[in-house]
């Protein structure tokens, strides 16, 4: 019986489209985290950053649980990583002839699932 260590961390509500996170997210998909990490940390992107965090927060997660106290972070790849919409804020804005125009404001909710596959 073979265990596949693993955890999960999502954020939600991230204030940036899923499809401009998802260009980001495409580049370190599949790639160990200390790879990863390396690569985001020195990204201009505004979302490397919050992809950063989660992933720290996933590793975290994953060190948390009893027996995997003696995992090595940078052993560990990115199993999953994936992008959904979140709720739209609505804006309004005045043009022309007196009509109001609608904007909306796109979030996201991003999922990281790292995994140690070394075994």
């Amino acid at each position: 019986e073979e265990l596949i260590m693993e955890a999960k961390a999502i954020s939600r509500h991230i204030k940036q489209s899923p499809r401009k996170i998802r260009k980001t997210l495409d580049s370190v998909r599949g790639k160990k985290v200390g790879v990863a990490l390396n690569m985001l940390h020195f990204s201009p992107e505004k979302a490397a950053s919050v992809i950063e965090k989660t992933i720290h927060s996933a590793v975290a997660n994953l060190m948390a649980q009893e027996d995997n106290a003696n995992i090595n972070p940078e052993e560990l790849s990115i199993k999953e990583a994936f992008v959904d919409g979140g709720p739209k804020a609505k804006r309004y804005r005045a043009a022309s002839m007196g009509r109001a125009s609608l904007i909306r404001k796109a979030s996201a909710h991003l999922t990281v699932v790292v995994a140690d596959e070394s075994n």
